[in-house]
């Protein structure tokens, strides 16, 4: 788990801060659901699925409208104690 938050912790993009953010917050989730222990803890399964797309429009030139879509994702990540 150390290991993934320090790795993150080096990419500059935004995406990798947001999946930094999941990542502590399964993590603390674990400790307090079940009790367990965060240095023991490891990363099994990180995905992102599509989101909600908002639908809006943008004016242009000669009247015209063009659709402008602002995309979002949700981020999952499952955590589990290492056997």
């Amino acid at each position: 788990m150390e290991e993934a938050l320090a790795l993150l912790n080096f990419y500059v993009s935004p995406s990798a801060r947001a999946i930094a953010k999941v990542v502590k917050s399964a993590a603390a989730n674990a400790e307090n659901n079940t009790q367990a222990a965060v240095a023991e803890l490891k990363i099994v399964d990180l995905f992102v699925d599509k989101g909600p797309t908002l639908k809006r429009h943008r004016a242009q030139s000669r009247g015209r409208v063009s659709p402008m879509l602002r995309r979002s994702s949700h981020i999952t990540a499952i955590v589990d104690t290492e056997e």
